[in-house]
């Protein structure tokens, strides 16, 4: 739909023009805010949107997964029943022209150019709409997110504002969202495009180290690819996954349970493990 990519186009050229006024307006308060929110939202968006409602890689107490979920909406990125909806037609149809997002279509495409496609909304309305997320449609409050989506980001700005003045609003939405929403494309082209591949999974995914960092375990795609359902992507001791880390702790302290991981033995085989934690 024209107007929604329009609307799309304003957004991002809003954070960015953000973003220019960042060494102009920096402070250790402003920059170490920015730090915690790229946390908490990038947590929201790896280990809720991706590893729990995407993939059922593991179970939270309800009132817990929608707090990351909320987080997870004040990345900017959507809803999470729009989210989880793309994220499945992505592994339903991976590297195919029915993928939402590959980079058989150009690395612009496959980075950022599959959003402002006026072409989008009628590409997903064929795929089938949002008739993939029916376990989250019957949720009152994914429901209410996807109605209200826009309006969280808002009143964070506003909140922001109100704290810290510019510098607050420049690091805080500006350079975290933007920096954030580049690294989360990324996987979806660098990802599909430049890396190592360890797995033999018929698509174009693979692994890296430094885009693992940045997204906090995210960069291990092409393992994910090999092993949707598991909770952890860094299958390596020396690959590093910090949403695995938050799965770990939280299972530690009883909160995490139905913990889905791909282990290896000492044969070198895999094996599918469930970690279930009883409440």
């Amino acid at each position: 739909m024209e107007h929604t990519r329009r609307f799309t186009v304003v957004i991002f050229l809003a954070l960015h023009c953000l973003c220019v006024f960042a060494p102009f307006h920096f402070n250790w308060p402003a920059f170490w805010m920015a730090i915690t929110l790229y946390v908490a939202t990038g947590l929201g968006i790896t280990l809720c949107y991706h590893r729990i409602l995407a993939h059922r890689s593991l179970r939270l107490p309800k009132w817990l997964e929608y707090f990351f979920a909320y987080c997870g909406v004040l990345s900017l990125q959507r809803s999470p029943i729009e989210w989880v909806s793309t994220h499945r037609y992505h592994h339903q149809f991976t590297d195919t022209k029915k993928d939402p997002h590959s980079p058989i279509q150009g690395l612009w495409f496959s980075h950022m150019g599959w959003m402002l496609d006026n072409r989008r909304g009628q590409f997903e309305e064929e795929l089938g709409g949002l008739k993939n997320v029916e376990d989250l449609r019957k949720q009152p409050f994914y429901r209410f997110l996807l109605r209200t989506n826009l309006l969280h980001s808002i009143a964070l700005g506003g909140v922001l504002y109100a704290v810290g003045g510019f510098p607050f609003l420049v690091w805080g939405m500006g350079v975290r969202t933007t920096f954030f929403h580049h690294a989360t494309f990324l996987v979806n082209s660098v990802g599909h495009m430049w890396g190592n591949k360890a797995w033999n999974t018929g698509d174009m995914s693979t692994n890296n180290w430094w885009l693992a960092i940045i997204v906090f375990g995210e960069g291990w795609h092409n393992n994910h690819h090999a092993f949707d359902y598991s909770a952890r992507h860094g299958l390596e001791w020396w690959q590093v996954d910090f949403t695995w880390y938050t799965i770990r702790f939280l299972q530690a302290i009883g909160l995490a349970t139905d913990v889905k991981v791909q282990l290896k033995s000492k044969n070198e085989k895999l094996q599918m493990v469930v970690m279930a934690t009883q409440n």
